[in-house]
């Protein structure tokens, strides 16, 4: 009988991964508050609703055999009150944990990973306390519903201290801001047996924004096998299923936890032409309860975010119909600058070399 997944969230990853559960012969409604979600257009079938309404919730759940959420701000309050009574194999934990950025920060360090310094902030003296406590410079966020570099602000001094006065009395995080070489990203999918993890992507930033994700990540043996062994173990010891991304900050020999999303996640977009198998088709097999399969890297790989501010010049790559070059457009309506618009995969060193010649907004290369 052909399954049929339930997918929390229809932007882009919900897209790609409903693309691969029909690969696999399974069919998937989505639940979105857009009318014109992206993956409204690849879905069996659809429902337009807020994230938080509980009725279209329930409704999504008994069309649904199996439930996943491609959105980390699903009220996981109510993702306990749907587990009770439908199959959602990740469970509401990891998403929990992954909300709060003080928890998420707690529950790193009580399973085996570093993280920076970091101190709880809820109100102006609770902020003063924080920063006799990290020190400048440092990076205030909010607590929740931060992403992209939203609610966040580095403090360098005193006077910085107003650029976060309007989110004062917000709860929020401060943390030691960390001089890292670079940071890294890993994903790994989980059936509760096995862990797969694919290759650590070297990431690099545009204003808060991944920008560019380049496979293999050039790091020493010592930090690799540290950032896997790590990453593993904390799924293990969490008991989480299904997928986990986690983002680090490396410098030199020391690995620090930054955040992590229990959903496909952006820097693992380039495993869909770069390896053997993706982040989407094995969080598939996952849900589908088929086995996981290891993937295997086919080539050296650079993934490119396509932002608003990039659409054109994507849109020209596209019609060039460029050799291990696939451009991948969400088909958004709406195009504006900062909003992920797609993303471009460069397969092998000969198509990787073509991206210098593309007069993207910013592309820079960490891996020198």
């Amino acid at each position: 009988m052909c399954k049929t997944i339930g997918i929390i969230g229809g932007g882009q990853l919900g897209l790609m991964l409903a693309e691969e559960a029909a690969l696999l012969g399974a069919r998937t409604v989505c639940l979105d508050p857009a009318a014109d979600a992206p993956a409204f257009r690849v879905a069996n079938s659809s429902i337009a609703a807020a994230f938080d309404d509980a009725d279209a919730l329930e409704k999504l759940c008994r069309q649904s055999d199996v439930i996943t959420y491609e959105f980390e701000n699903v009220p996981s309050r109510l993702l306990i009150e749907l587990e009770r009574k439908y199959n959602i194999p990740q469970g509401f934990e990891p998403l929990f944990d992954a909300q709060d950025r003080v928890r998420e920060k707690r529950n790193a360090l009580a399973n085996g990973l570093q993280t920076p310094q970091f101190a709880e902030v809820n109100d102006e003296a609770s902020l003063l306390a924080a920063i006799e406590q990290v020190g400048y410079p440092c990076v205030f966020k909010t607590r929740t519903l931060g992403y992209d570099g939203h609610g966040q602000a580095v403090l360098r001094c005193a006077e910085d201290i107003a650029k976060v006065k309007n989110l004062i009395d917000t709860p929020a995080i401060l943390e030691q801001f960390v001089p890292f070489d670079y940071e890294a990203s890993i994903v790994m999918v989980s059936d509760g047996k096995d862990i797969i993890h694919f290759p650590i992507g070297r990431n690099v930033h545009r204003d808060g924004i991944l920008d560019l994700c380049f496979v293999p990540a050039q790091m020493s043996q010592t930090v690799q096998n540290q950032l896997i062994a790590g990453s593993k173990e904390f799924m293990r010891r969490c008991g989480y299923r299904g997928i986990l991304a986690i983002e680090y900050f490396v410098r030199g020999n020391q690995v620090l936890f930054n955040e992590m999303a229990p959903r496909p996640h952006n820097s693992g977009h380039y495993t869909i032409e770069g390896c053997t198998t993706n982040q989407f088709r094995e969080l598939a097999r996952f849900l589908l309860g088929k086995p996981l399969q290891s993937p295997q890297l086919v080539a050296p790989t650079v993934m490119k975010n396509i932002l608003g501010e990039d659409f054109d010049v994507a849109q020209c790559i596209a019609k060039q119909g460029l050799n291990n070059v696939f451009v991948h457009l969400y088909g958004k309506t709406e195009c504006r600058p900062k909003r992920k618009m797609g993303h471009i995969t460069f397969v092998g060193e000969e198509a990787v070399g073509t991206m210098a010649q593309w007069d993207f907004a910013a592309t820079t290369n960490p891996q020198k």
